[in-house]
């Protein structure tokens, strides 16, 4: 099976720099590209869902911060992939639901392959994976390659 166009989640965290590097050696050795996502978290909605009153300055400063840290995010990765030569492209969104997100990614992209993190533990739901990762080896519709 070839994968000619990588999906690579990141979220700037150390767990998903790896999963970069990684889907960046492997792009350069298939010849393939990669496309990197960034999800933003709805930040207006989980302040809402907190009860809390908050200023739509406020939310509006949230929100331009939340966009400029994508941007960081994705230009982190970006020069990563650039510096081993291999075709990049970038992608940033806001929901609510970062797997499906990811999903919608793929399909709309034609990805054949996810590279993405594995954040370890997090209580009883995410016991080996992240919750989001799970969702996406459940959901996805191509294969996943789960770095640790």
């Amino acid at each position: 099976m070839a994968f000619a166009h990588l999906l690579v989640p990141t979220d700037g965290s150390a767990a998903s720099g790896k999963a970069v590097t990684q889907a960046v050696e492997l792009a350069r050795s298939l010849g393939s590209r990669i496309t990197l996502l960034h999800v933003r978290e709805n930040v207006a909605l989980s302040l809402v869902g907190m009860g809390e009153m908050v200023e739509p300055t406020t939310i509006e400063a949230l929100l331009q911060a939340a966009k400029d840290d994508s941007k960081r995010i994705l230009a982190d990765a970006r020069a990563v992939a650039e510096q081993a030569g291999v075709p990049v492209s970038t992608e940033s969104s806001s929901a609510d639901g970062v797997h499906s997100s990811i999903l919608e990614a793929v399909e709309r992209l034609g990805c054949d392959l996810i590279v993405m993190a594995s954040h370890g533990r997090r209580g009883l739901v995410g016991l080996l994976l992240g919750s989001e990762t799970q969702r996406v080896l459940v959901q996805a519709p191509c294969p996943v390659l789960v770095v640790r």
